[in-house]
């Protein structure tokens, strides 16, 4: 019988929350950290003494003998670096266990070893870890012990973000305040604060462990890099939504009570289109909460998988022709006195402080369309965008009937009389229960889709932090906000200047609304026809992040510098020639040591086959086992000239010296080699014998888990 779990009990349970502080703290500072934490007032350093000691029992008391500073360098996985609590031994030989404040707020590292694109030289080493309060301490269980991770951002020695963290709060810092701005126009005195809510979805793949040991590309690059399809795909769709197996089922389970322990409110588990493929997701929270939560999810999904003898993929296109990961981030403003701003109503045409909103989302992500776009832009996602599970790479905003029908209202008359409504659902069956239909239905071809009171920016890549996309967010929209407020808090007739604010923004940027199907090429057409941003990969995309527009639109709101922005785009530059480089060496590898070996000696033990049939019966037809040989050695001539190819490229691309020519040329020319070396490999993969195929196949991994 399956163990009962009292989610109740254990959820938050690692968790140094409110519940644990108001324990543990004094009334005077528990008070005093509570407003850093809700009102966003500066931290007040005479506690950290206090804070660290109550951290430090209660840790201990839970089992832990380290702590360490948790952040998220450039890397795209998390940082640390573990300290005891122990001090140095008294008179007596023994230890005291000590935890300072100073060691709370700050932390060192060493900044020179982390990617900084130039703004840290090898020799300037130091970097500061900071704490970040607004999100709380956890402790993490595993076989090193119990850990107490402390959630920080991370700085170099001259100040310089070489983090995620650090940007998403001074966007916060930036959506806050000019919010607050559009909600006193309206009258609202209530709200002291303003903040992003997201929800982030999370897909990820299962393979078997010891079939994943036998793979070099998915060990060394996370996704196959060779690879024919089995007979059965995804074209059943029977896996989305289907019974979970019981191995599966056994996974998540334990994925489930480690996130709850963390506080993370992982909410909705299912199986997803491909095979293998399987999805969790929270409930909305805080958005550097969701950013800490996120990458908690990904360690544990990772971590698990492990004791279940799996491997868990979280790559964007880890098996060709299957759906690929994608990690859907559902974003929205909430106030500190409950309310969405992106929450239309009932009647959608007779909010105005909506429409004000909507329409500078609208202007925000036209204005912006190639920023978000780089923003969802790594590697693994070049693979995904514009198949057909994914959005494609033009941005897109996604309204519904609904909202499409006031816009056209305000547009074309200047006035919105109504909003349609949703009706009744008919299914034709007495027995069911008669249900409220929603006035607009869904899309799920769109990136950027409005979804009731909120916007599901559908592009970020399953392996990706969601802090870049959020940063985005924030900021454009933020931009927006400041200008609308600039002029509307000046105007002496406030009702009509909103409501010709309104009606501009909806007509200037009316293009960037597409509420058909986006995987379809007559959209690919209209885009081009409206002026909107086509950007097919990571490389085209990361010069957004330094053009003159990106730099004035950060710097004004203090987000980044345009010395941070530059290095970024040196780091992307560089992070995507690495990965190509490593993917490409992979496959000459494998190609060179696994596939044509095994292919050789097929076509050895074919053609001593076919000498020995000649020999014992000269009238036999053997035109089979001729062409067989043939075609098989055209493949493998094939296969050796596309390896020589893909050999040279890559060392030509390897010596490019400056870092953006370097990634073009990974993109022009060796990806384009990798395609053309992949394509005899698979065609030998159908005609090899079983046995002698070097590597476990796509059905023995998506089928056999």
């Amino acid at each position: 019988m399956s163990e009962v779990i009292n989610v109740a009990e254990i959820f938050g349970k690692n968790v140094f929350n409110e519940t644990v502080m108001r324990e543990y703290l004094p009334k005077g500072v528990f008070k005093k950290l509570k407003k850093t934490m809700e009102d966003g007032a500066d931290l007040d350093p005479s506690i950290a003494d206090v804070v660290a000691h109550a951290m430090k029992d209660w840790a201990i008391k839970r089992g832990a003998t380290h702590y360490t500073h948790w952040f998220q360098p450039l890397t795209g996985v998390t940082a640390e670096k573990h300290d005891s609590f122990i001090s140095a031994p008294n008179a007596e030989g023994k230890v005291i266990m000590e935890f300072s404040g100073k060691e709370l707020i700050k932390g060192e590292p060493d900044a020179s070893s982390f990617p900084s694109g130039g703004l840290r030289a090898t020799f300037e080493a130091r970097g500061y870890t900071m704490w970040d309060c607004t999100s709380p301490a956890f402790l993490r269980e595993d076989a090193l012990g119990v850990t107490l991770c402390i959630p920080t951002a991370f700085c170099s020695y001259t100040g310089e973000a070489l983090d995620q963290k650090t940007p998403l709060l001074r966007s916060m810092q930036a959506i806050d305040a000019q919010s607050l701005r559009i909600l006193r126009l309206f009258g609202n005195t209530t709200a002291h604060r303003v903040v992003p809510s997201v929800g982030p979805e999370q897909e990820y793949f299962l393979v078997d462990r010891a079939k994943y040991l036998q793979r070099k590309d998915l060990i060394y690059a996370g996704r196959t890099l060779f690879g024919a399809m089995p007979p059965k795909g995804q074209e059943l769709e029977d896996h989305y939504f289907g019974a979970i197996r019981e191995r599966i089922g056994g996974y998540m389970k334990e994925v489930n009570q480690e996130l709850w322990k963390l506080g993370v409110t992982a909410k909705t588990q299912h199986n997803e289109v491909a095979p293998a493929q399987h999805e969790l997701a929270p409930i909305y929270d805080q958005v550097n909460l969701a950013v800490d939560h996120n990458q908690m999810v990904m360690e544990t999904l990772k971590k698990v998988a492990g004791r279940h003898g799996m491997t868990c993929l979280l790559h964007e296109k880890p098996f060709a022709g299957v759906n690929g990961s994608g990690k859907h981030n559902n974003w929205s403003l909430i106030s500190d006195d409950g309310i969405n701003l992106m929450n239309p109503g009932e009647t959608p045409h007779e909010n105005v402080q909506f429409l004000l909103v909507l329409g500078c989302v609208m202007k925000a992500i036209d204005t912006h369309a190639d920023l978000l776009r780089e923003s969802a832009s790594d590697v693994g996602n070049d693979h995904r965008l514009g198949a057909n599970e994914a959005p494609p790479a033009i941005i897109s905003i996604f309204l519904g009937e609904q909202l499409e029908d006031v816009i056209d209202q305000l547009c074309s008359t200047g006035e919105a009389t109504h909003s349609k409504k949703g009706g009744k659902l008919m299914t034709g069956i007495a027995t069911l229960p008669e249900l409220d239909k929603d006035a607009t239905d869904r899309n799920r071809t769109s990136p950027f889709a409005f979804t009731g009171n909120k916007f599901e920016f559908r592009m970020v890549g399953s392996s990706d932090s969601i802090a870049p996309p959020n940063v985005v967010l924030n900021t454009i929209v933020a931009e927006a906000f400041k200008e609308a407020a600039d002029e509307l808090e000046k105007a002496e007739d406030f009702p009509s200047a909103v409501h010709d604010m309104i009606k501009r923004l909806l007509s200037e940027h009316k293009r960037i609304i597409f509420n058909g199907n986006g995987y379809s090429d007559a959209w690919v057409e209209e885009a081009e026809k409206r002026g909107l941003p086509n950007i097919r990969s990571m490389v085209d995309a990361i010069p957004a992040l330094t053009t003159e527009k990106a730099v004035k639109l950060y710097e004004t709101f203090g987000v980044f510098t345009r010395a941070e922005l530059e290095s970024r785009a040196e780091v992307e530059y560089e992070a995507y020639a690495k990965a190509i480089n490593i993917e490409a060496r992979t496959m000459m590898d494998m190609a060179g040591k696994q596939i044509i070996p095994a292919v050789i000696k097929y076509t050895t033990q074919l053609a001593n086959s076919l000498t020995s049939v000649k020999a014992a019966c000269p009238e036999a037809d053997v035109s089979v086992q001729s062409e067989l040989l043939i075609e098989t050695s055209d493949l493998l001539s094939d296969m050796k000239v596309a390896l020589a190819a893909l050999e040279q490229l890559t060392v030509e691309s390897a010596s490019v010296e400056d870092a953006q020519a370097r990634a073009h040329a990974y993109h022009d020319k060796v990806v384009p080699a990798m395609a053309a070396l992949r394509t005899p490999a698979d065609q030998l993969e159908m005609i090899v014998d079983k046995e002698l195929w070097p590597f476990p196949s796509y059905g023995d991994l998506i089928f056999e888990v």
